[in-house]
């Protein structure tokens, strides 16, 4: 099977590198994307928004000969929620990891400090502590000189949504710095953060503690809970 993999912001395809081998030697194939405007430092990302990151990843859908898997870390959760919307019947599941789907109207963070264009890496100081959890300086600094600024418009677009069969592709969520256990809770008490996920009719959740990053934490852990979610199709 074909598994498309998003990356949050601020990240390209390589940051699934280590993520990656597990899918791959169980026969799957990994796809994982570099976003518009993520290619490069110096890539242009003016007039780069929201829905032109959906299509990049609606493009790679198209593109299989199959139903695919989608996983999205942080932001691209809300990015491959629009490209489910976009092809339900193209979306075998989608796996959300530290991330959740967006529903209509909502931005993925239009609080993130800009600079004209983009939205560079904050400085650590801008995140909360669990965000941060497992990430030591080591990791900490490898993400710093590989980050790439994440185009302004992506952040701070609306999510549009059109087809409400997106209600019936399986979701799993991989939940990190909240356990699963805060989620069930958030939508039992109606809580808006959780919304559109309340309303997909078959979701599964897998927690892995672990801060905001798990792919830079606790990879091989990822690519495992990627894979038993993908073998229970």
């Amino acid at each position: 099977m074909d598994i498309i993999l998003v990356p949050g912001f601020w990240l390209d395809a390589s940051s699934w590198s280590d993520v990656t081998p597990p899918l791959i030697a169980a026969g799957h194939r990994a796809v994982p994307l570099t976003l518009p405007g993520l290619e490069a430092p110096d890539a242009p990302r003016a007039g780069i928004g929201l829905r032109d990151h959906i299509n990049a990843v609606v493009a790679a859908v198209d593109s299989a000969d199959q139903p695919v898997v989608l996983v999205g870390h942080s932001g691209g959760g809300a990015i491959i929620h629009g490209a489910v919307d976009a092809r339900p019947d193209r979306v075998a599941r989608a796996i959300y990891v530290d991330s959740g789907p967006l529903g209509e109207g909502g931005v993925i963070n239009d609080e993130l400090p800009a600079e004209g264009d983009d939205v560079p890496l904050p400085p650590w100081e801008g995140f909360e502590d669990a965000d941060l959890t497992d990430l030591d300086d080591g990791l900490r600094a490898m993400f710093r000189a590989r980050a790439v600024p994440q185009p302004k418009a992506v952040a701070y677009d609306p999510q549009h949504l059109h087809d409400e069969r997106r209600y019936g592709v399986p979701a799993t969520v991989i939940a990190c710095e909240f356990p699963s256990a805060v989620l069930k809770e958030w939508i039992e008490a109606g809580h808006p953060y959780v919304a559109e996920l309340a309303r997909i009719r078959d979701v599964e959740y897998v927690d892995l503690p672990t801060g905001h990053w798990p792919q830079f934490t606790r990879p091989a852990d990822l690519g495992a809970a990627i894979l038993a979610a993908v073998d229970r199709q």
